[in-house]
């Protein structure tokens, strides 16, 4: 893969195969670049090993071995599907260090010790192909002292390149340039890092722990204090410090267990230890809560226990106990009442939350004030040590720790002037450049203008586009200028180049009748001039199905002509994409599940993020795909067993797909289901999917775009297809694998993708498939087993998948 006529990337070589280099190697291949992944040879041998009689020569490869299968045996995998980790080949130090010479680039990920790198690196430069790339994972080692005694070559193709843990999830690649780095190494890899590897690249500057682990480590440190001084509990903190305000689930407690608190303790020392000018230093710190479940070696989930542990109640029923921070034995969980996580727990908007919260008179909008404020002033203070512009630290961030808001765009979210005028109160200084940005008068570090996303750019007091977002679309910098339509849950923008795109907004994009409007108005319109219609958003779900909410009612009232009128309006609204006259293009990412999933099906293409999670959940709710998902499926199958699938293992494979649920878990695996057909295509990197999109109507447009006509040549199997599916879900029932009314779900899904009761294989028309689907799901709406499930997902307040 290359990105310029100077360098090709067909091979890597990971040096160091533990939790992170294995699964560097891993991210690598599911690119298609091949890997040499090498690790130390082990000193000796096992118990296993000795049993068995074994040479230590025999073992040499025993360690990268173990650690590869362990990485790819993980959850989350680190593999987008199987087949890639072919790619990657192992060998150990000893005697297969020569074979770097054949590789592009050189990555080197052993243990953080310094003269543990220097020795590695001194044989490294033996065998390295001049000007070949060669960059360190460290995550703090300063890079003067890396290169230290290495050759001019060395030193000008060598950079920091610091991957966050896991490689494929986490996006941040931090790129921290040696004193003698050539300026195309560094411009290579940010823009190699960015596209193909998917990346928010950021060029951090040579200061302890660069700039994400710096500012968020700080964060979690900052908020332990406030902890013990306002004597919050593990529960309280992290239902204040999770999704409410933009943070991942894990929260904070619940992170440190994940990634260990020795781990955390390790970063937190070292930085207390290197930031002698730092004016928050003792921030760095340990409290006494943590400096003694690290004492205890209550690590987290590695040691079985941390701030929280798993167990079993008396009548062996798994638990979750939490730590009680006061007496530091473990408890049930703690049920968490702050009346003003109430208030904004229907609120979509995420910047009006974090004011909502911050303005709480209560503990929590104290703890909020603290927080916040502190991590603002530290922020401010750290321009221009860490990076000269702010965005970097925003950018760092949010890919590196998970934020949806940076430290600089929250301070926007509430009003930096107002937001001064409180932190001074409160005790919270911030730097001159800040007083001095809104003095000249600049109210805001960021603002949307002409399309564009500008930041204050300090040294030059003016705003300036952030770099990088050259090309990019960004919905939030359209809102003022090109909408075109909108509704409650839906929005119309043009994209540029007579070319539309829809965006959802609903909850978790639920298709909902606001939702249906926009897609039936946006083909409308794009019917009536334009190229093409994207179907897509930022959010972190293209769209988690249609809202059940109107269909359990319905049924519970027993008005299935209503039901059968919802089903039937939303098979038009997809035919009616299907057949539209303009190429529709879907820019799926993340969940796009259900009738998210039916409606990309039947877009003329797919753009998908990597990180696409597609599949047909409804029989999880006791229904069958009925927005022409089974049908869809049914079509696929047909046209591929026209190539040959005499034992009609493909529809076995589609049957049970849907009969299991089953979701992809990244775009590659839903094209081998087959969610994603031949003319979709994949983005690695997330801010690039809507332009990716465009771009693919704009393709398909100037191929000269042929509106599609309805299909009357599916195959279907008929009773010989029913028939085989009956056996097994006969076998399935008698061995309690499922129930009854699993098996009456199985039989209606079998019944519609074999195209009902026919005598023998038979041609029919999608229409006819599209009608047997109602049919089968309003039949199941009528059962009170299908009512029952619903209701339990309605009233547990789980997203409503269909």
């Amino acid at each position: 893969m290359s990105i310029n006529n100077k360098r090709n990337i067909n091979k890597v070589a990971v040096l160091g195969s533990g939790i992170m280099g294995s699964r560097i190697a891993c991210h690598f291949a599911n690119i298609g670049v091949e890997v040499l992944l090498l690790d130390i040879a082990p000193k000796e041998l096992t118990d296993t090993e000795k049993a068995k009689g074994v040479d230590l020569n025999q073992v040499k490869n025993r360690i990268v071995n173990d650690s590869l299968e362990m990485a790819i045996k993980s959850k989350p995998s680190p593999i987008f599907k199987k087949s890639v980790a072919k790619l990657i080949k192992t060998g150990n130090f000893d005697d297969d260090l020569s074979k770097i010479k054949d590789c592009d680039w050189v990555i080197e990920v052993v243990v953080e010790n310094l003269e543990i790198k220097k020795s590695l690196y001194e044989k490294v430069e033996k065998y390295r192909t001049p000007g070949t790339l060669i960059t360190s994972n460290t995550s703090g080692i300063p890079m003067q002292f890396l290169v230290d005694g290495r050759s001019e070559d060395f030193q000008k193709n060598f950079c920091g390149t610091h991957f966050f843990n896991p490689p494929r999830y986490l996006r941040l690649l931090e790129i921290i340039p040696a004193p003698s780095t050539s300026p195309e190494v560094i411009d290579f890899l940010m823009h190699y890092g960015d596209l193909f590897l998917g990346k928010e690249t950021v060029l951090c500057k040579d200061t302890p722990a660069f700039i994400a682990n710096r500012v968020g480590i700080y964060a979690i440190m900052s908020g332990l204090h406030a902890v013990v001084k306002m004597g919050l509990t593990v529960g309280e903190v992290d239902k204040l410090t999770g999704p409410v305000i933009g943070r991942p689930k894990s929260a904070t407690f619940r992170t440190l267990d994940v990634v260990g608190l020795d781990t955390m303790v390790k970063v937190a020392g070292n930085l207390s230890q290197a930031l002698q000018k730092d004016e928050s230093k003792e921030k760095f710190q340990l409290p006494g809560i943590v400096k003694k479940a690290y004492d205890n070696k209550w690590w987290g989930d590695k040691t079985k226990q941390g701030f929280y542990k798993k167990t079993k109640d008396e009548k062996g029923i798994k638990q979750i106990l939490e730590l009680n921070l006061e007496t530091f034995e473990y408890q049930e969980k703690s049920k968490v009442n702050f009346e003003v996580l109430g208030k904004v727990k229907d609120n979509e908007n995420l910047k009006e939350r974090i004011k909502m919260v911050l303005s709480d008179e209560g503990k929590a909008g104290e703890f909020y004030r603290a927080s916040f404020y502190d991590l603002f002033k530290y922020c401010s203070f750290r321009i221009p040590e860490i990076a000269d512009e702010l965005y970097k630290l925003d950018k760092a961030v949010c890919a590196g720790f998970g934020w949806e808001l940076g430290p600089f765009a929250t301070w926007d979210a509430l009003g930096v002037s107002d937001t001064i005028t409180k932190m001074k109160e409160a005790g919270y200084p911030v730097a001159n450049w800040v007083t001095e940005m809104i003095d000249t008068g600049f109210s805001s570090f960021y603002k949307e203008e002409a399309g564009k996303r500008k930041y204050y750019d300090i040294a030059t007091k003016s705003y300036k586009v952030v770099p990088g977002s050259e090309g990019l679309i960004l919905l939030d910098t359209l809102r003022k200028t090109n909408v075109v339509w909108e509704n409650a849950e839906a929005t119309l923008f043009d994209l540029g180049d007579d070319v539309l795109g829809l965006e959802f907004h609903s909850k978790m994009n639920s298709l909902g009748a606001g939702v249906i409007e926009g897609v039936n108005t946006s083909i409308a319109k794009a019917e009536e001039g334009y190229k093409g219609l994207v179907i897509g958003n930022e959010g972190a779900n293209f769209s988690a199905g249609a809202n059940l909410a109107m269909l359990f009612m319905a049924a519970c009232d027993q008005e299935f002509d209503e039901v059968e009128m919802m089903v039937s309006q939303f098979q038009k609204t997809v035919m009616k994409m299907r057949f539209s006259n303009v190429p529709v293009v879907a820019a799926t990412a993340g969940m796009a599940i259900g009738g998210g999933c039916e409606l990309s099906m039947h877009c003329d293409a797919i753009q998908a993020h990597c990180e696409s999670y597609i599949g047909l959940v409804e029989v999880g709710v006791g229904v069958i795909p009925a927005g022409c998902g089974t049908k869809e499926l049914a079509l696929r199958c047909s046209d591929k067993l026209k190539e040959g699938d005499p034992e009609l293992n493909r529809l076995q494979s589609y049957f049970m797909n849907i009969a299991t649920a089953k979701v992809a878990t990244s775009a590659h695996e839903a094209m081998e289901m087959d969610y994603i057909n031949e003319a979709g295509r994949i983005t690695m990197n997330r801010a690039r999917l809507i332009a990716d999109a465009k771009a693919r109507v704009l393709e398909l447009y100037n191929e000269g775009y042929t509106q599609p006509v309805e299909r009357k040549d599916i195959k279907v199997q008929g009773r010989s297809g029913m028939a085989l599916f009956e056996a097994g879900i006969t076998q399935m029932l008698y061995g309690n694998y499922i129930t009854e009314h699993d098996a009456k779900i199985a039989r209606k899904l079998s019944y519609v993708i074999n195209g009902g009761d026919l005598t023998q294989p038979s041609l029919v028309s999608e229409q006819y498939l599209i009608d047997l689907e109602r049919e089968a799901f309003v039949s199941l709406m009528g059962e009170q087993k299908t009512l029952e499930r619903m209701q339990s997902i309605l009233f547990k307040g789980k997203p409503l998948r269909n």
